[in-house]
């Protein structure tokens, strides 16, 4: 793999269906990608306060205890996570809850089941070497 396409990003990705995660790590993994697996909230937020290389949270809105949403408000209220990008994994007919997501500044949202070659091309569009990291603010204009 050439070097220019090795990301220096962190990747969080929060899922509570070891099986998703696994595919997503693995998938990330085979490009290069570095990547942390969470299974809930309480070790995604834990996970995002030891490694300022985190530069992208992928995100199931539904987990147990601590929801997507409550992990995002979280992230957005904490000034070293503000911008932090964010592409939301739903299943269908959360409708309610996409509309408050929007709110909080995701970069995108992924209805289940997605195609983790989609995935991975979005991924790639926040972690590229010259993408300047946490540009939430346009990010939906890709």
């Amino acid at each position: 793999m050439p070097e220019s396409t090795v990301s220096t990003v962190t990747v969080l990705v929060v899922d509570d269906e070891p099986h998703i995660g696994n595919i997503i790590r693995t998938r990330l993994e085979q490009d290069g990608i570095a990547v942390h697996l969470a299974e809930n909230g309480v070790e995604a937020l834990s996970t995002l306060a030891r490694d300022p290389a985190i530069g992208l949270l992928v995100l199931d809105l539904m987990l147990p205890g601590m929801s997507g949403i409550d992990i995002l408000r979280i992230v957005r209220q904490d000034a070293r996570w503000a911008l932090l990008p964010c592409i939301v994994l739903t299943a269908a007919g959360q409708d309610a809850q996409l509309r408050e997501v929007e709110t909080l500044g995701v970069a995108e949202i992924m209805t289940k089941p997605f195609s983790p070659r989609r995935l991975l091309a979005r991924v790639r569009a926040y972690t590229a070497p010259d993408v300047v990291p946490h540009d939430v603010g346009d990010a939906g204009a890709l």
